[in-house]
């Protein structure tokens, strides 16, 4: 399934995306469980398919397969349906998969060409920084541009999302803690990230990270080795290589990072950035106002974003 957080009239809601239609998910098996004549349908509704992600996230194995017949049931009965749960992708505005995640875990150095491009060696451990919820927007939203910086780059990243909660989870158990995954642009004002050894204050600006289009299930992407991630800025490629070049693997990852901390449903991982990145080609160069930066990932899509030159927020 495709998963993704769309908002209808100034609501945003949890749907699956499906031939350019949008299924409002909790709508649909409220609709199911009416015609089943099934009491306290939007109560089950509500607790069984959550309207929003992270909450549908948390029901894990049992709410996707419930999610799955309420889409086939809508699609099925689309004429006789007595609310709107169907929608074109044109009335809708698609927002982030996930707008709020509890954490936002990134890594870097994670491509051996881009590790070596910094000038750096392999690493014996992952490098671990965050960005925050304040940093994510949606795949029809344009990049902010603030005025604190000139140096604007973008980073493509493969990421995946936790669909239960894991602790000290090993590698072969890994893919099963595993929700799904989609794309993110970690853009990073580089000035502002190398100004102290802390990458941080660099990495959490608002709007730095473009995130979606949907979330791609586990179950329909299969192995997150060998997918092609090709980022380029106004249609000129900038970045290509391909998952299996990580360092540091997905299954890896749930290991070494469950290690530390509780993983919950709905935390996002982001694996890191190929070659290519703007700070280190030759000359350098940074985005700018009007850029159109534009990543796609194999199995999972493309992520599309413009950046736009803003005032300070105040």
């Amino acid at each position: 399934m495709r998963l993704v957080t769309f908002t209808f009239e100034g609501t945003s809601r949890l749907g699956c995306f499906v031939d350019e239609q949008i299924v409002d998910l909790n709508g649909a098996y409220q609709s199911m469980l009416e015609q089943q004549g099934r009491l306290r349908a939007k109560q089950i509704a509500e607790a069984f398919i959550p309207p929003n992600m992270t909450e549908f996230l948390q029901g894990g194995e049992q709410s996707l397969a419930l999610a799955k017949e309420a889409v086939s049931y809508a699609l099925k009965s689309q004429a006789s349906l007595k609310r709107k749960v169907i929608y074109s992708s044109s009335e809708v505005k698609l927002e982030a998969p996930l707008p709020n995640p509890g954490k936002m875990v990134c890594v870097g150095h994670n491509y051996r060409e881009h590790i070596l491009e910094m000038g750096r060696e392999l690493p014996l451990y992952p490098v671990i920084f965050a960005k925050f919820s304040n940093t994510i927007i949606g795949p029809q939203d344009d990049i902010p541009f603030f005025p604190i910086s000139e140096q604007l780059d973008y980073e493509a990243e493969f990421a995946f999302v936790i669909g239960k909660r894991a602790r000290n989870i090993s590698r072969e158990q890994a893919l099963d803690y595993v929700a799904g995954y989609t794309i993110v642009n970690d853009v990073t004002y580089r000035d502002i990230q190398r100004r102290t050894i802390q990458w941080l204050q660099g990495k959490t600006v608002e709007g730095s990270a473009p995130m979606g289009p949907w979330l791609v299930t586990a179950d329909e992407l299969g192995e997150p080795s060998g997918l092609e991630v090709v980022l380029t800025v106004n249609g000129e490629e900038r970045q290509r290589s391909n998952t299996r070049n990580l360092v540091f693997t997905v299954p890896y990852l749930v290991e070494f990072l469950s290690g530390l901390m509780t993983l919950e449903p709905g935390d996002i991982v982001l694996t890191g950035t190929p070659g290519g990145v703007g700070v280190a080609r030759e000359p350098q160069v940074f985005l700018k106002d009007g850029d159109i930066v534009r990543v796609a990932i194999d199995k999972i899509g493309v992520l599309e974003n413009k950046v736009k030159s803003v005032g300070q927020v105040v």
